[in-house]
């Protein structure tokens, strides 16, 4: 059985608590985890991507070197995982996207964005950067996803105020031949994970909402622990 650690992307828009609880849930299943923390990488002024990818693979050191990882990338994190495959120095043995954007190779967010949503943004940038993620729509559109005042409150206290240059640089031209599956967590990303199907990637569906992870772990577990088995079908947790 091949044995795999897990490696947890938060969208560059939110914030490490995204993964906690699901890591957790995982972790105690005999997977190795790793869950870095991403939003100083997405603040800074050099390449944004890039330094993502560096603060992955910094974040593997505690993982055997010979050891199998696998990535997960939530949301936003999803058009990274190419690049974060090529700059890790551990195998990586498949991408797993969780209700997130898939690749686009060379373009940039904006590229790939309604044309209102970019309206919306540009409209909200102040000294280049924009304001958390949580001010860019109306406050009841989060307290409805996340109704527990603490964990919101934890939820919001880590959200970065993004540089408007995230949106606009492009991602690179790296491209992946490997296994990748996606998780369908939201109506809103129904349209990648019919791009993922066509692809030749498993889809598995567990419609709840974009931030199910954080109210519905164990659910949201079972449902990555079927996708790794399906997507890799050799695959153990348990070192």
């Amino acid at each position: 059985m091949t044995q795999v650690a897990l490696v947890f992307l938060h969208s560059p828009l939110v914030g490490p608590v995204t993964w906690r609880s699901v890591a957790a849930h995982l972790a105690g299943a005999g997977f190795d985890v790793v869950a870095p923390d991403l939003t100083i990488a997405v603040t800074g002024a050099r390449s944004h991507h890039q330094a993502v990818a560096e603060t992955v693979a910094a974040s593997l050191t505690c993982l055997d070197a010979d050891a199998s990882v696998v990535l997960v990338g939530h949301s936003g994190a999803g058009p990274l995982l190419p690049r974060i495959a090529r700059t890790v120095s551990h195998q990586v043995s498949a991408l797993l996207y969780v209700d997130s954007l898939l690749p686009y190779p060379g373009e940039s967010w904006i590229a790939n964005a309604p044309q209102p949503l970019v309206d919306h943004l540009r409209s909200l940038v102040s000294n280049g950067e924009l304001p958390p993620w949580h001010e860019w729509f109306p406050p009841e559109g989060l307290a409805e996803v996340l109704p527990d005042p603490q964990l919101r409150a934890e939820f919001i206290q880590e959200l970065p105020r993004l540089p408007f240059t995230y949106f606009t640089e492009p991602t690179s031209l790296d491209d992946w031949q490997g296994r990748a599956g996606y998780l369908l967590l939201s109506e809103g990303y129904q349209q990648d994970a019919q791009a993922a199907r066509q692809a030749g990637m498993p889809v598995i569906e567990q419609l709840d909402h974009h931030l199910a992870m954080l109210t519905t772990p164990a659910t949201v577990s079972g449902s990555l622990e079927l996708l790794i088995r399906t997507t890799i079908p050799t695959s153990s947790g348990t070192r």
